[in-house]
């Protein structure tokens, strides 16, 4: 089938989306994101992204039709994803079918495993109004590739982490808290090995399949607090309660549930495999990259 990365369309210019659009045009390829806010696109354009209004029909309908992959990265909202309200008319409109599409989801969708196992296959049992949203988000994509023949790729993400973004970025600008939930435990991945999994199913497409990119190795969120501040030589952080005011809404998240993630079927059919199988090689690889 044709390279779909050559032309990718993101919905959504959050952190993941401009890594994604950036392995676009490292790969020779072009890349397209969206945003509603004016603020927002202006920034992308001044860090050389090209961008469109999700809400002005015309353009997006234009960037669909120049487009060969669409990933919308957009987080569900209370009446569903903006993706599926703002591209199937795009696509409608264009007449021209992407031959991927891909819809970042995430493991909120099997709520709490009590730290057993969940697969693709696993029932979707969310516990929180995040999750419910986006299993809901989930169904209406996979309905669409069904109605109207579009590949449709679901992909479910747990913690992202990252440059900027990592216990090490925390403990650094004195906002990181250690939180101790005895039992817990749950998986994480870098971004670049997101934007891998992501580009390896353009590359080995499977209309309505699900993927989990994680890596190999769930781990409480304690022990990893604790070796980062080993490694960098700093002070543990304050040891706080889980409602206490200083643990942010999205870490308060990742300890409602307890669960371990299989990345075994990404591995099998799409040939990928996670850079930093763990969070020891990712920080590492952060710290190093910080020293050079």
């Amino acid at each position: 089938m044709p390279d779909a990365s050559a032309s990718l369309l993101v919905f959504g210019g959050g952190w993941l989306g401009r890594a994604a659009a950036r392995e676009a045009v490292r790969r020779g390829g072009r890349a397209v994101l969206t945003s509603r806010d004016p603020g927002r696109r202006a920034a992308l354009d001044a860090e050389g992204f090209t961008t469109v209004d999700p809400a002005d029909a015309a353009a997006l309908a234009a960037a669909v039709a120049d487009a060969s992959a669409i990933l919308v990265t957009a987080p569900p909202e209370a009446t569903g994803c903006p993706g599926v309200r703002a591209l199937l008319p795009a696509i409608t409109a264009s007449g021209s079918w992407p031959d991927w599409i891909g819809y970042v989801s995430s493991t909120a969708v099997y709520g709490d495993r009590a730290g057993g196992w969940a697969f693709e296959d696993s029932e979707l049992n969310a516990a929180s109004l995040e999750g419910a949203r986006r299993v809901r988000a989930e169904r209406d994509w996979l309905d669409a590739g069904q109605g109207m023949g579009l590949t449709v790729q679901i992909f479910r993400l747990p913690g992202l982490y990252g440059p900027g973004r990592s216990p090490l970025d925390r403990l650094r600008d004195g906002t990181a808290r250690l939180v101790r939930k005895p039992g817990q435990v749950f998986n994480r991945v870098h971004v670049d090995d997101a934007v891998s999994g992501l580009f390896a199913s353009m590359a080995r497409p499977r209309p309505g399949a699900a993927y989990i990119l994680c890596d190999d190795e769930p781990a409480p969120a304690d022990v990893v607090m604790e070796s980062a501040a080993r490694r960098l030589g700093l002070p543990l952080p304050p040891e706080v309660d889980l409602d206490d005011p200083s643990v942010s809404d999205a870490m308060r998240r990742f300890y409602l549930d307890s669960k371990r993630l299989s990345n075994a079927r990404a591995k099998a059919e799409l040939g990928w495999r996670p850079l930093y199988p763990t969070w020891r090689e990712g920080l590492e690889a952060m710290i190093g990259d910080a020293s050079t």
